[in-house]
């Protein structure tokens, strides 16, 4: 049975949540605290697996406890759900928070947002990295890139356009705009799945402010493995977002899939971004792997740290609040097979996707162009592949985010 926990310092609202889950109650076991401290008190006795704060408290606000969750429980899954949109309150709380949720709250967002997280689990089963993935504020970026948005949302004569065509071409930038717009963080109750419409709607102002004050991204300081070349890495994921976009319209996907087949093959190897990040020494023992055994990335991932680069990816972004189907397109973008989806879907253009990609530009150490025939042919689409290609395969610009 999942934990969660659930503080407030309000103790009408307290109960309030306690009537509106009192569904949940067979699924859940549910603890409530009416301030900070009060919760800390009850995380030394206790493991959860999410905790739902509101922002302002008395004593110790919101921020400050999901602060000293992540750092002596990481492994907690940390929402914040408040009634306060202040900017200055919302930006300081970026850093700790996973997704962040707007009183008044539905009772079916706030149980499918828990329901969601508590899900990501099945995903990871090596504790330790889910621990590393979870204490993830944002990820690096291309140096090239850094310094390009940084220059622009200083420059006096920026613009919006710029700003959001220069995150659109970074996995990391793309990653973190989007889940602090599709999480609520400022109030914008829609769907957005392009970074450059993420930044339209932000505005330059509060970009500026992400950008320069809470500091979201941040440039990659170490050098490449040979199996995670950095550049290859971004271009990669810029041509395979384009494909996507191509499958999805050919498979006829509604115009949300058609989106959502573009973000999800942008962001389909951060995985890769974050192994890289976070665990370098381990990734060089994955590449002596792939060459001793002549082996997919993806299987020397797999018997070096027990998951592979699209389970780390797709957990990430599951916690943050990503979509059930772009998790599901990330996690299985190799194996499709293995998904309970047996409908065409952004999972089926992701996949395909990327095996035209691997094709169009074949790496050595990434023997991962194969496609699951098994997968295709149970959708009735394995004597598509030719033809596919052929539609989708329109020049592509390797490294121009608007080349689709």
């Amino acid at each position: 049975m999942k934990k969660i926990l659930f503080v407030d310092d309000e103790t009408n609202l307290l109960a309030g949540l306690q009537r509106m889950l009192r569904s949940m109650r067979n699924e859940w076991q549910m603890a409530f605290a009416p301030g900070g401290h009060e919760a800390l008190e009850i995380l030394r006795s206790d493991s959860f697996d999410v905790i739902v704060t509101d922002m302002r408290m008395p004593g110790m606000d919101g921020c400050r406890l999901l602060n000293e969750v992540k750092e002596r429980y990481p492994e907690i899954v940390r929402i914040i759900l408040s009634g306060h949109s202040d900017k200055e309150e919302v930006l300081k709380s970026i850093g700790p928070v996973h997704q962040y949720l707007s009183k008044p709250c539905d009772a079916e967002v706030l149980k499918s947002t828990i329901a969601r997280a508590c899900a990501m689990r099945h995903l990871l089963e090596n504790d330790s990295l889910i621990k590393i993935i979870s204490r993830i504020e944002a990820l690096p970026s291309l140096p090239s890139l850094y310094t390009e948005v940084i220059e622009a949302v200083n420059s006096p004569d920026g613009s919006l356009g710029r700003v959001g065509e220069i995150i659109s071409k970074d996995v990391g930038m793309s990653a973190k705009i989007l889940q602090l717009v599709n999480s609520s963080f400022f109030g914008l109750p829609v769907h957005v799945a392009t970074p450059a419409r993420a930044v339209a709607m932000l505005g330059l102002e509060t970009v500026k402010a992400l950008v320069l004050g809470a500091k979201i991204f941040s440039q990659f300081s170490r050098s490449d493995s040979p199996g995670y070349p950095i550049a290859n890495l971004w271009n990669h994921s810029i041509a395979t977002s384009c494909l996507a976009k191509n499958v999805a319209e050919n498979l006829k996907l509604k115009q949300t899939g058609i989106d959502d087949s573009f973000l999800a093959g942008l962001l389909h190897d951060i995985g890769k971004l974050i192994l890289l990040d976070r665990l370098p020494a381990a990734c060089d023992e994955i590449v002596k792997v792939v060459i001793s055994s002549e082996c997919p990335l993806f299987e020397a991932e797999q018997k070096v740290i027990g998951a592979t680069h699209a389970q780390v990816g797709a957990y990430l972004l599951g916690i943050w609040g990503f979509s059930e189907s772009i998790v599901e397109g990330i996690s299985f973008h190799h194996c499709p097979g293995k998904c309970s989806n047996d409908d065409v879907s952004i999972l089926t253009a992701v996949h395909l996707a990327n095996g035209f990609e691997h094709k169009n530009s074949p790496d050595a150490m990434n023997k991962a162009g194969k496609f699951d025939l098994d997968y295709l042919s149970k959708l009735g689409i394995d004597d598509r592949i030719d033809g596919l290609q052929l539609a989708c395969n329109s020049p592509i610009s390797h490294g121009e985010a608007d080349a689709c």
